[in-house]
């Protein structure tokens, strides 16, 4: 009787590819982890190197680990115990073959810390699930400038982090996708039937084994409304000088979180971005500074006055008046109203905003959320962009161009009498 493969046909497809950046788009359970294991095992027993194997969490590094250690043994008993390991344990394994090359293979749970000054072969197993995926980016991308090998593979985790822009957008890859159907058309053992129905879900199951990428769900503001008002005439360092009306929106940070300064040009009924000023960590002073210099020129701001931004509204108020800068406490009733009118303008495509990354990511950033006593919450998950302090400075501006206030003017009753006596 003919022996069965080890590797199924998606999987040798993705060993015998020997370009130097791979990704691959797959459903979840069709043992692409082992496939992984088996490549990387694969370089360490042809070449001197060392590979470094990055996994979502502590529990799948371990397993992956393992898988590592099953195809090593495997290998030693068709080579005649030609392969050693002189070193071992839960995270890494050195490789000695005929007691001639050494290698080592690094199973470890993902963090740019543990990338940074590694030289070797890098993969990541899981990329979409990565904490701090932009810092692991930046952290490995000197190795593969260097003519190291990088493996990414992934199940889709929604349309908001690196793996998702990479697989889209990135360029230079060999690109793989084996979704479930194709993996049991090329021989994997599943009941397609039995595992759909007892996920029960079906957004569960597009993303999961379908390799749908599925976010908008739950986007307050769906990529396909950003995309629709990505305009190349709006501007992130333009000025707000010109023959428009210009309103400002600014959401208030200063440790944690970014200063956003976002101002629009009002040309009937559309509002076109001409400034996106953002401040990391700045000063209160440099933060007054940078406003003081702008609000001469717009018509109308609305400033986060919430918390730490009470004092610096209050300062703008002071300087130039009420009128102009209008202090924006936020309560949930708040948020809720400026969301839904920011959202109107997408829908309705009567904003343009830059195409730039961490806008569009920011604004895709914010999800509406209905708690256990049925309120309404808008929320957004912090990174290292922000905590959608973009997404509420054009709120904000949105807000101050929907209900412009104008300067009153007075005069008294009795300077009034004396020019009419005047007139007769």
């Amino acid at each position: 009787m003919a022996a069965k493969p080890i590797l199924l046909p998606y999987q040798q497809r993705w060993i015998e590819d020997k370009s130097p950046l791979k990704i691959v788009l797959k459903a979840r359970q069709i043992g692409f982890s082992f496939a992984l294991a088996f490549e990387g095992v694969m370089e360490a027993i042809e070449a001197p190197c060392n590979v470094l194997m990055l996994s979502a969490s502590l529990r799948q590094s371990r397993e992956l680990m393992e898988k590592v250690y099953q195809h090593l043994r495997a290998l030693n008993i068709l080579a005649g115990d030609v392969i050693e390991r002189p070193r071992e344990n839960a995270e890494e394994v050195a490789v000695s073959i005929g007691g001639g090359h050494h290698s080592r293979i690094i199973c470890l749970p993902a963090s740019p810390d543990t990338v940074r000054g590694f030289s070797g072969h890098i993969f990541l197993d899981e990329f979409a699930f990565h904490r701090d995926d932009r810092a692991i980016w930046r952290a490995i991308y000197p190795t593969v400038t260097r003519g190291y090998k990088l493996r990414i593979a992934s199940t889709p985790n929604g349309k908001q982090n690196l793996y998702y822009e990479l697989w889209r957008h990135g360029k230079g890859f060999s690109r793989h996708k084996v979704d479930i159907y194709d993996a049991k058309a090329q021989g994997l053992p599943v009941d397609i039937d039995t595992l759909r129905d007892g996920i029960s879900d079906p957004d569960a199951w597009a993303q999961e084994y379908e390799c749908q990428f599925l976010d908008e769900a739950t986007a307050f503001l769906t990529f396909e409304m950003i995309d629709g008002c990505e305009d190349p005439n709006a501007s992130v360092s333009g000025n707000v000088l010109g023959p428009y009306d210009y309103y400002l929106g600014v959401d208030v940070g200063r440790k944690h979180d970014l200063t956003v300064l976002w101002a629009v040009a009002v040309n009937g009924a559309i509002m076109t971005t001409r400034l996106v000023h953002v401040l990391e960590r700045a000063p209160f002073r440099e933060q007054r500074e940078v406003l003081f210099s702008i609000l001469p020129h717009v018509r109308r701001a609305c400033i986060d006055a919430t918390g730490i931004g009470a004092q610096l509204a209050e300062e703008c108020q002071e300087a130039f008046g009420t009128y102009r800068v209008e202090a924006v406490t936020f309560t949930g009733t708040v948020k809720e109203s400026l969301a839904i009118a920011l959202r109107r303008r997408f829908e309705d495509r009567l904003i343009r905003i830059p195409a730039q990354r961490e806008i569009r990511d920011d604004l895709h950033s914010v999800r509406k959320v209905t708690t256990a006593a049925g309120n309404i919450r808008f929320d957004a998950e912090r990174t290292d962009d922000g905590h959608a302090d973009r997404f509420w400075a054009l709120a904000l501006a949105v807000h101050a161009a929907s209900s412009p206030y104008q300067k009153t003017e007075y005069i008294s009753v009795q300077r009034r009498r004396v020019a009419v006596r005047g007139a007769w």
